[in-house]
């Protein structure tokens, strides 16, 4: 993912880089062929006026969570009382701990506030999971209950009990009940540990979770902290630091206690950077800004925000304080501080408020970042990490002497300089999957260019030292835009290769793959049935219309040769899902997917779910990947003969 790696080399301090994808393909030992949740799970309701009664069966092998049950009514004459279960099974489960769950077949009750009579609509919602490690997410059904016996499959049943279970001595709090969920976690690793095929090519997103998983904090964590680092040495930020350490230092306090009162005022700014990151954790969830961030508007104005700050950092305008809320705050500050270490605390969250003019432009990228996250634990520990690592030279000044930080001088304005050039590299990546390749090269060149003069690329004079390792990174940058610059006018996509232009020239001769477009789940399985009568494997691509990297597939990678040549013998089928509306939540959930681009691959009806891929990916790598599906489903065929 080309646009990932450059944001995580543009923007430090404006980015959370991400680990780098996996490019080769493993195999599992296990064959667990999971059943779409409505065959491992069926539903079905009636009523006798009374009482609503809601049946669900369980395939063999597979389990309901009771507390993950919940009944809606979409009628509004009919008002449901609360919902009433039989007691369970009690064990202790891989995911949800110490629960009470059903297998086979079991009967709920509703009771019905008021006499009804005819049809009856309802949402009902349940949870299960298999035995061999797959966890499904709570997943919501209409039902229409008639006023009837109760169905054969239940005929032995009688109201109030239950040939496998003991009624309940209590009603279950259903909207209580229906907010817990598995944890995302342990659903993922169920999927990716159990749900695999022996030989079968492992796609990308896969072996990307787990390393998420396993090793991204920790790495996030320690780049924040060297962030935070970065950022205290600016000239905002580090002529403050002898002011501020000057309290410590005047009361001739010991080493320890010095390193004690210093620790304070840093774990108050760290921690106060912590809540930052909870909140923008818990607002980016709520908002699923992951979503929202690939829309057009969205992404252009955080553009122009980077931007704004980018001209900041530079010199253009200060981003400051007003003079008077500056002045209550430095009051505050100076009662704070005559409080020992507690008051020091306080100081160093008030600190925040009045470096954050100087800090918002490089922090407001990793808090976007965070945001689309929506993890609020995560969020805290990075901003946490960041405030801690701004602390140390404060930590270094009050412990051992303002003689352990270097001079202030002209290179701290180099450092601002630097930002702001970041800063412009995080506008572009932004921008650039909104308008045509060219343009983004012509754009990704001015910032080289503009860099290189920066640093003194064209200056005449003989350098030395920095200087000439400076100007020699410059004349780099120089050179790399001028070949992008080149590349822009010859039709080049790739940044990273600017004068790779065959594979351009190779895909304007090439016929863009033609889709089925569909919309709903039914018609999916038909086309997938069909595409299974004839012989025929299938593609499916999940795509919608704000989705910018669904994009970037049809124009970079549907018309790569090496892809045609692949998929000509593919079925392929793109499934709409841009509305937000029954039917994409319905398709969605049916492969458990977050949404758009994903790529899903069917072969004899039954998905190869080793191969999906979710994310973008490009024409290279997703040509190998249809290679590596094709020699295996090759070397299947073969053995089974």
């Amino acid at each position: 993912m080309h646009t990932i790696r450059r944001l995580g080399l543009l923007c430090l301090l404006g980015t959370l880089p991400l680990l780098a994808q996996a490019q080769w393909f493993s195999s599992s030992d296990q064959n667990d062929d999971f059943l779409p949740v409505l065959e491992a799970f069926q539903p079905t309701a009636w009523h006798d006026g009374d009482t609503l009664f809601v049946g669900i069966e369980a395939a063999d092998g597979y389990y309901l969570y009771r507390h993950q049950f919940a009944v809606e009514s979409l009628t509004n004459q009919a008002r449901l009382g609360e919902l009433e279960l039989p007691e369970g099974t009690f064990t202790n489960d891989e995911f949800m701990g110490d629960v009470y769950i059903f297998r086979d077949r079991m009967v709920m009750e509703v009771p019905l506030e008021s006499d009804f009579s005819g049809p009856l609509d309802i949402d009902f919602t349940f949870q299960g999971c298999a035995d061999a490690g797959l966890c499904y997410p709570p997943e919501t059904v209409a039902l229409q209950a008639t006023e009837s016996q109760p169905p054969r499959a239940y005929a032995d049943w009688e109201a109030g009990a239950d040939t496998d279970e003991t009624p309940a001595s209590s009603p279950v709090e259903a909207a209580d009940d229906a907010t817990d969920t598995a944890a995302p976690a342990d659903v993922s690793a169920a999927v990716n540990d159990n749900a695999t095929r022996p030989g079968a090519p492992q796609s990308e997103d896969s072996r990307f979770s787990q390393l998420m998983t396993d090793a991204s904090l920790p790495l996030a964590l320690g780049l924040f902290f060297l962030a935070g680092i970065g950022l205290t040495f600016t000239p905002c930020v580090l002529p403050m630091v002898p002011i501020l350490s000057s309290i410590i230092i005047g009361q001739q306090p010991s080493r320890p206690r010095a390193f004690m009162l210093s620790a304070s005022y840093v774990l108050g700014m760290a921690v106060t950077y912590a809540a930052v990151g909870v909140l923008m954790g818990l607002f980016g969830a709520g908002l699923n800004l992951q979503a929202q961030l690939q829309s057009a508007p969205v992404l252009i104005t955080f553009a122009i925000l980077f931007s704004v700050f980018g001209l900041a950092m530079l010199g253009a305008f200060d981003l400051r304080l007003s003079p008077r809320l500056a002045q209550r705050i430095d009051a505050w500050q100076a009662r704070a501080q005559r409080s020992g270490p507690a008051g020091l605390a306080l100081a160093g969250a008030l600190s925040v408020l009045v470096v954050s003019p100087c800090v918002t432009a490089p922090l407001a990228g990793a808090l976007v970042i965070i945001s689309t996250t929506g993890d609020a634990f995560t969020g805290g520990a990075m901003l946490f990490a960041l405030g801690m690592g701004m602390g140390v030279p404060l930590l270094l000044v009050g412990t051992f002497g303002a003689t352990s930080l270097p001079r202030s001088g002209p290179w701290l304005n180099g450092v601002k300089i630097a930002f702001g050039l970041l800063l412009f590299g995080v506008a572009i990546w932004m921008v650039e999957r909104l308008v045509a390749p060219p343009v983004a090269l012509l754009l990704w060149a001015a910032l080289a260019i503009g860099t290189a003069l920066t640093l003194g690329a064209l200056q005449t004079n003989t350098p030395s030292g920095w200087a000439k390792a400076r100007q020699t990174l410059g004349l780099i940058l120089l050179t790399w835009g001028i070949a992008l610059t080149l590349g822009a006018a010859l039709g080049s996509h790739d940044p990273l290769r600017p004068l790779n232009f065959q594979t351009v020239n190779n895909n304007d001769a090439s016929a863009p793959l033609a889709f089925q477009r569909l919309d709903n789940l039914p018609a999916l399985n038909s086309a997938i049935d069909t595409a299974k009568a004839e012989g025929n494997p299938v593609f499916v691509h999940f795509t919608a219309d704000w989705c910018i990297a669904c994009r970037q597939l049809e124009r970079d990678v549907y018309t790569d040769p090496a892809v045609i040549e692949q998929l000509a013998g593919f079925e392929r089928i793109a499934v709409d899902v841009t509305d937000t509306n029954a039917q994409s939540r319905e398709l969605l959930n049916r492969y458990q997917l977050f949404g758009p681009p994903s790529l899903l691959f069917f072969q004899n009806g039954q998905e190869v779910r080793e191969a999906r891929i979710q994310g973008d990916i490009n024409a290279t790598d997703f040509a190998r990947h249809l290679r590596e599906l094709a020699r295996w489903e090759e070397s299947r065929q073969t053995g089974q003969g």
